[in-house]
């Protein structure tokens, strides 16, 4: 119990939130004008507390999986210690259950869209190969395009 105590005291600087969550003072900012955060006030300085941390946990979270600031907020709001978070737990897993169905339409979008790209890029390096086989881009090309995808999903992965 002492520690449970202790973590309920325990408070962070907006540079502190920044660092741990990788966020900027903006976003943070951001989400206390929605209502989302509400941190104390030491003059002109925010000190957030163990809520405001768990709260911004659940955020970044529910952006990560696609949940507007909106939907956010109302599972937010819905926390109740008095029933154990049974509420909001239960309305999470439907809001889940929604985004499970979302991604799974999108995936399916998506893998119907990279068929239709791939049989067009075969029809048209066939044409080029018959063409004008000098202007089929090369392996190093495809190389670069691909390394710098994959450079761009690992910083959003991090963040």
């Amino acid at each position: 119990m002492p520690s449970d105590l202790r973590r309920l005291e325990r408070t962070y600087t907006i540079r502190q939130l920044c660092v741990e969550f990788k966020v900027t003072a903006r976003a943070l900012r951001f989400y206390e004008d929605k209502g989302l955060l509400s941190p104390k006030r030491d003059g002109m300085n925010r000190v957030y507390g163990y809520r405001d941390r768990a709260r911004l946990t659940l955020i970044l979270r529910g952006k990560r999986v696609g949940l507007s600031l909106t939907e956010i907020r109302e599972i937010l709001d819905l926390y109740n210690a008095e029933d154990g978070g049974a509420v909001q737990n239960a309305r999470s897993l439907k809001k889940f259950r929604e985004r499970i169905v979302a991604f799974e339409a999108q995936r399916e979008d998506i893998d119907h869209a990279i068929t239709e790209l791939q049989t067009a890029c075969n029809r048209l390096e066939e044409f080029l190969a018959k063409t004008r086989p000098d202007l089929l881009p090369q392996a190093a090309d495809y190389d670069s395009v691909l390394r710098s995808r994959l450079d761009d999903m690992h910083e959003v992965t991090a963040k």
